[in-house]
């Protein structure tokens, strides 16, 4: 059964554990960019696409695994912030507030395609550091990659978006609260539920192969 992340024992941001004075210069350093893009300094908000870029389309293609598409949503996600730079609170972090939109657009793109009967969620392999199947299993590390975005598939929205954020892309739980909006508390018990989900749908998913090979015979 694929293995998810440990529990939140170490539950730390996947940006830094206890920031120093370099960090704490860092996050000075992007409020400034945010205040400066805020009030209309186009290169300070093109400081801040190069900070996140990388980090956005990765999580996109996590949801998007066409990367094409991924580049399009993100592209769109960093001009509807600019747009939306007016409405955020400077008093929080602007990652979080960026993840969210991206996330939320990202969503409304498969919904949309969903809609029109062409919804192809994981319909395709993710990226290369997917988690990592049993080294026994004998089928190829594509198909498995694949079994694991279908049964990924299979989780409501919410859920799927707290697995992804947390135990796929490393978010700490404060974090992936941020980008959802909703408590830690909220975040932990829907992590939870899940991990449940995911284990039950895996393993439901190789009773299935396990009975197809054997009535096949041999």
């Amino acid at each position: 059964m694929q293995k998810m992340s440990e529990p939140d024992a170490d539950d730390v941001p996947y940006e830094m554990a206890e920031p120093g004075d370099a960090e704490l210069l860092l996050s000075a350093s992007e409020a400034r960019l945010v205040h400066d893009a805020r009030n209309g300094d186009q290169e300070s908000f093109g400081l801040l696409v190069q900070r996140y870029e990388r980090r956005v389309v990765k999580v996109i293609r996590r949801f998007v695994p066409d990367v094409e598409m991924a580049q399009d949503l993100m592209q769109e996600s960093f001009l509807r912030a600019y747009e939306r730079l007016e409405q955020f609170d400077p008093s929080r972090r602007f990652g979080p507030w960026l993840f969210r939109l991206a996330v939320n657009l990202t969503y409304d793109h498969l919904r949309k395609q969903r809609r029109r009967g062409r919804w192809s969620l994981f319909s395709e392999a993710g990226e290369g550091d997917s988690p990592d199947p049993p080294s026994a299993d004998p089928r190829t590390d594509r198909d498995l990659a694949q079994e694991v975005q279908a049964v990924l598939e299979q989780i409501p929205e919410t859920y799927r978006t707290v697995l992804v954020l947390r135990d796929l892309e490393g978010f700490c739980t404060s974090e992936v609260a941020a980008v959802t909006d909703r408590s830690e508390a909220t975040i932990r018990w829907r992590l939870a539920e899940a991990r449940r989900m995911f284990k039950e749908a895996w393993e439901r998913r190789e009773r299935n192969i396990e009975e197809e090979s054997l009535s096949q015979g041999p």
